[in-house]
């Protein structure tokens, strides 16, 4: 989509030219309406053109709109002159085309839909009052209006999908206009009214309005709204008991007089605008609907040839759902919905974000399956369902050689990346709010945020935050886990006296155990708290324990290659680290599984392999002193001398004193192992 290259539309356009999509499509020149010709294809070709990323090539663009008529290039062609006719300027040509492609430049004009799908790209939620309202003045209508082409499913399916999309995003700000508008405001009874239209199963919206009636002491009229609502509800056999339920608490406050809203509820220092609910629960984990992917069949090599088959559910698509809900359950970091809910909704035609509206859920996931020329690819979207803002989209691509083990380590990519960049939302939204208002879910991630920072001040920060979580909640296993951490890097990186540090990693770690003993990540913080204490064999039986639990939990699978690459098998590090990596590769503790793989190629004999992949560890924005201490020794070994006495130095800018007795004694090598690396320390100067 062009968003960065179009003029906002937010500024007018009195001069030069704009575009309309939000509504029938209408193009402005001047100030003046541009007369577009009658054809429905060639104002559905322009439109699918303005949003398209790239150059989209002609055999696409015939197969999208023409039902394989007798010459549907030179149709193309005919269209594609008149749009020239229309937006070609004397300076600028503004249809181009290359090869077998054709791309759409907008750059300079006004294009209303650009202005939204970017705002949604930067979050609508941190837009302030004035820009909302503005946003909100672009809808006139569905995203273009009346365009619907008989004959054409292909674009039909791009044009709902297109106007599902906006659709959320309009939700999304008139939620935010609700909850900034003053209470009194003359607009707020039509921005609610329009977000129950757009969203007639959206609890928040429901209880939004039910507060603002209740304010102006409209009693009746809320619960006339109750009535109709539940009915509602019940027709799609959805459960109306909480939204009720909120209902009786705002109306027990003052029964006899206007009302405002409940604190538990809506809470009461935000006097002049309506701010909506939230969950309750002291931990409130993110949630996530996992939609059935979908499967499509191959596209034929041209206009002329068979035409793609439509989008279908079952077979290998279905396979792949399930197993991708299995897995992100298996994590345990969020809520999953089960599969059956998510099945139930899409065997009745739900769009994905109503679906997730529906469940009541923070994210959705949605994808496809495709088999084209000898390769499978599967396209995956993550959207976050409040603000319709798309969060992580990737497409996957694999040669079939074996069916099943391609969509296993698919299927492994997709988990991985889903949970990451789930806990990277939620850790850098709670970095924005103030310390007294955090949640437990909020204050765990608040602490990770601190604990991936790898400096003494932060981890104490860090343990600060998870303590907070597990106030706020006890049975909040991954905070133990997170707490069991930090006294870890404690005595890890000596930043207190290692034995009592050890035994709080281990005490720590026996409470996320005790509290869930499925949860991989309390069978992690066991493994390594016990590696600490000199039990290498507990420590792999619990780390084989995490790994068994999740076999997506990557910290399990560098902690195997980390334990592994002193003093077990370094090969099987090797193989852990590269998993790890696979799973996980933006991981903030990359350069930890870099490093345990430069470990074990010591251990191997293999100085110049460890020697590289020391360098990969080193070079990560937050590794620390350990990890500069295992590039020195690796390069000293490998007999790149200056680029370890470089590292060497840059150590004993911190440690004056660093030896090799230190970095020995961090780890728990083997005689051999320990005796390389002294070997590697002498020449350095570090012996």
């Amino acid at each position: 989509m062009h968003v960065e290259s179009a003029r906002s539309s937010l500024d007018g356009a009195a001069a030069g030219l704009s575009v309309r999509l939000l509504g029938p499509l209408t193009v402005i020149r001047d100030g003046a309406t541009v007369q577009l010709p009658a054809s429905r294809k060639l104002r559905a070709l322009f439109a699918y053109l303005a949003l398209a990323p790239h150059a989209v090539g002609r055999s696409r663009l015939c197969e999208l709109l023409w039902d394989v008529p007798n010459d549907p290039r030179g149709e193309l062609r005919w269209c594609l002159s008149k749009l020239r006719g229309i937006f070609d300027e004397p300076d600028r040509r503004r249809i181009e085309t290359s090869g077998d492609t054709v791309a759409l430049d907008l750059k300079g004009v006004s294009v209303d839909a650009f202005d939204v799908a970017s705002a949604a790209a930067r979050g609508i939620e941190a837009l302030d009052l004035e820009r909302l309202q503005a946003l909100s003045r672009l809808f006139v209508g569905d995203f273009l209006d009346g365009l619907e082409i008989d004959r054409s499913p292909h674009f039909n399916s791009w044009l709902i999908a297109q106007r599902r999309r906006f659709s959320s995003w309009h939700a999304a700000i008139l939620e935010q206009l609700v909850s900034k508008l003053p209470a009194d405001a003359d607009e707020m009874s039509a921005h609610l009214e329009k977000w129950l239209e757009l969203n007639p199963f959206d609890e928040r919206a429901h209880l939004a309005l039910l507060t603002s009636l209740a304010r102006r002491g409209q009693i009746a009229a809320c619960e006339d709204h109750l009535a109709s609502a539940a009915q509602l509800f019940a027709s799609e056999d959805l459960d109306f008991g909480p939204v009720r339920e909120a209902w009786r608490s705002i109306r027990s406050e003052r029964p006899a007089a206007p009302l405002r809203a409940q604190p538990a509820l809506l809470p009461a220092a935000a006097k002049t605008s309506i701010v909506l609910p939230h969950s309750d629960t002291a931990t409130s984990k993110a949630s996530l609907a996992v939609m059935p992917f979908v499967e499509e069949a191959g596209i034929g090599p041209s206009c002329g040839g068979p035409v793609r088959g439509g989008p279908f559910r079952g077979g290998l698509a279905d396979g792949l759902t399930h197993d991708i809900i299995t897995r992100l359950a298996k994590l345990r970091d969020f809520f999953v919905i089960a599969r059956g809910s998510v099945f139930a909704l899409a065997e009745k035609n739900i769009a994905p974000e109503d679906a997730g509206r529906r469940l009541n859920v923070d994210y959705v996931a949605t994808g496809t399956v495709r088999s084209q020329a000898g390769r499978v690819a599967v396209s995956v979207e993550l959207v976050e369902v409040r603000t319709a803002r798309i969060v992580w989209a990737e497409t996957f691509e694999r040669r079939p050689d074996d069916i099943f083990a391609v969509l296993d380590d698919i299927g492994d990519s997709i988990v991985s990346s889903i949970s990451a960049e789930i806990e990277m939302v939620e850790r850098n939204r709670a970095m924005l709010k103030a310390p007294s208002s955090l949640s437990a879910w909020e204050a765990y991630h608040r602490g990770l945020w601190h604990m991936y920072r790898f400096t003494r001040t932060e981890n104490e920060q860090a343990r600060h935050f998870f303590d907070m979580a597990l106030k706020l909640d006890p049975t909040f296993a991954r905070a133990y886990a997170g707490l069991s951490f930090t006294h870890w890097q404690n005595a890890f990186q000596r930043w207190g006296d290692r034995d009592r540090e050890s035994a709080l990693a281990f005490e720590t770690a026996g409470q996320s155990l005790l509290v869930d003993d499925h949860n991989p990540a309390a069978h992690w913080a066991m493994g390594r708290a016990l590696w600490l204490r000199g039990e290498q064999d507990g420590s792999l039986i619990e780390l084989e324990r995490a790994v068994d639990l999740s076999p997506n939990f990557a910290l399990g699978h560098y902690a195997l290659s980390f334990v592994h690459s002193q003093s077990g098998d370094p090969n099987a590090a090797i193989g852990s680290s590269d998993h790890s990596r696979h799973l996980s590769p933006f991981d903030p503790l990359l350069f930890g599984m870099l490093g345990a793989r430069a470990m074990a190629h010591v251990r191997l004999g293999q100085f110049d392999e460890a020697a590289e992949w020391a360098l990969k560890a080193a070079a990560r924005p937050n590794a620390h002193a350990i990890i500069l201490a295992i590039a020195a020794h690796c390069l000293g070994l490998a007999g790149r001398l200056d680029e370890a006495r470089t590292f060497a130095a840059a150590i004993r800018k911190t440690l004056p004193n660093y030896c090799a007795d230190d970095f020995i004694g961090t780890f728990r090598f083997e005689s051999d192992a320990a005796a390389l690396f002294r070997q590697g320390a002498k020449r350095i100067g570090l012996g």
